[in-house]
């Protein structure tokens, strides 16, 4: 059985919709749902899918072993970034290097960087009148949306169109392929 531990700061629609993905598999699950917020919905909709949760502090995750202990401990074979907010730490990411993954909502490397993320993106693609946007997953290193891309999918928009309909078609996006890509890593 392959064990997946999914970070993440706010919502957790993403992270709901890899659970429920796997949530029959008999080959991979979803072990831990990790955040740095105690009051991140995501917490909330992986307890009410019967998925363990924990919570970590900055001092935690950047100065401590904590987290990364516990990754080890759980034998976890891939870590995914879902509307995680906080740069990764080198302990991490030389712990499970090549084992952590993010989805970003736009095509990397347009759009990518500290502060780029969720509505900002979306802001950002509507205002340069760009007429395709979609999502990048990548492998994560110790740079914001810089690690190698695994896959891009694209979705047609109209210039200048408005933010929240760019972030629906994205999030369609995002619920159609991640949980895809992330099998096809832990399978192949």
């Amino acid at each position: 059985m392959k064990r997946i531990a999914i970070f993440a700061s706010g919502n957790g629609t993403n992270a709901e919709n890899i659970i429920r993905y796997f949530k029959q598999s008999t080959d991979i699950t979803v072990d831990i749902v990790l955040s740095n917020n105690a009051n991140a919905r995501v917490l909330d909709r992986s307890e009410k899918l019967s998925v363990p949760t924990a919570t970590f502090s900055k001092d935690e995750f950047y100065k401590s072993s904590k987290v990364v202990d516990l990754l080890k401990e759980k034998a976890i074979d891939l870590v995914v970034l879902a509307g995680f907010m906080w740069l990764v730490p080198e302990n991490i990411i030389t712990a499970f290097h090549e084992k952590i993954i993010n989805i970003h909502p736009a095509l990397l490397p347009k759009y990518g960087g500290k502060g780029m993320y969720g509505a900002h993106v979306h802001r950002a693609v509507s205002e340069a009148k760009e007429t395709s946007t979609g999502i990048s997953i990548h492998y994560v290193n110790n740079k914001y949306d810089d690690g190698d891309i695994i896959f891009q999918a694209s979705v047609n928009i109209k210039a200048g169109e408005n933010p929240d309909t760019i972030a629906e078609k994205i999030h369609v996006l995002e619920h159609r392929h991640f949980p895809v890509v992330i099998e096809e890593i832990l399978l192949n």
